[in-house]
């Protein structure tokens, strides 16, 4: 059961967060996390009264003075939000901040306090003891550790822009294609081989165009979006993942069933590395 740490002072730790209410800092494994002033607010009234239910009202009272016109409601659910953002947390599957509908907000993980005096004494050798090492905040619906979103985002563009490079060099050497593919099969099946190419680049082109920019602007409904074309990008890789015995004569059999097996993965590695940058809030 979470505890209500009673010094307002003190560091205030939970998993491999820390907040210093007095700096204003928020830090995860001691690595500042950048969190703007009225979402700290919230997250301190929240971590002060872990455990407790606090009312929307009370914090209306607290963060938002009466002489303040503002949308209370919009800037409260958006204070939330980049707080769950900043701890890897969702509102559907909450490890930290929960939502009681209308009433106001819990924080549920257990919280400890350490007062600044703890931290700046002189350590008693002879009883010192060290606390077992964190584990990482894992994420809420894929079960892993929470990993960089610059990193999770720069594989998802890198994976986009291979197919760029797949779908351009395809259109660029449509003769090549159509010799190769006329070697292997009949000539009408030849010719649905080389429409199909020429059809789904075509299409493709743009639509790896759209997640580069949406992943380069950081749109933040990617996640959803994503979730959406799916199928449709699902069936639009597997047919490409076919690609490597357009390479037969170069690359071989063997090499060719290798990349093809690789490559009927990639779309699931996509929708994985969007759930792991793009969460859904509610």
């Amino acid at each position: 059961m979470p505890t209500s740490p009673s010094n307002d002072d003190g560091l205030l730790r939970f998993g491999v967060f820390e907040v210093d209410p007095a700096a204003g800092e928020l830090r995860k494994s001691g690595a500042r996390i950048r969190l703007q002033e009225q979402p700290f607010q919230v997250l301190v009234a929240l971590l002060q009264n872990a455990g407790e239910v606090v009312p929307r009202d009370q914090l209306r009272q607290k963060i938002w003075p009466a002489d303040t016109f503002v949308d209370f409601d919009h800037s409260l659910n958006t204070a939330v939000n980049k707080i769950r953002e900043s701890l890897g947390d969702s509102a559907s599957n909450p490890r930290f901040v929960e939502t009681l509908a209308r009433r106001g907000y819990r924080f549920i993980a257990p919280v400890a306090s350490t007062g600044k005096s703890d931290l700046t004494s002189e350590p008693d050798t002879a009883a010192q003891t060290f606390p077992p090492s964190p584990q990482p905040a894992l994420h809420p619906q894929l079960h892993v550790p929470v990993p960089r979103r610059e990193l999770v985002r720069a594989l998802f563009a890198s994976i986009q822009v291979m197919y760029l490079s797949f779908y351009v060099s395809a259109l660029a050497h449509l003769h090549g294609i159509d010799r190769v593919a006329s070697n292997f099969v009949p000539g009408w099946k030849a010719l649905f081989i080389l429409g199909a190419v020429l059809v789904t680049g075509a299409v493709g082109i743009p639509l790896r165009f759209y997640l580069l920019s949406a992943v380069a602007f950081d749109f933040r409904k990617l996640g959803e979006t994503f979730t959406r074309l799916f199928p449709f990008v699902l069936a639009l890789d597997q047919l490409w993942a076919v690609a490597p015995f357009l390479l037969l004569p170069q690359i071989g059999v063997g090499l060719a069933f290798a990349a093809t097996a690789a490559l009927l993965y990639v779309p699931f590695s996509e929708r994985t590395l969007v759930r792991m940058a793009y969460q859904f809030e509610n």
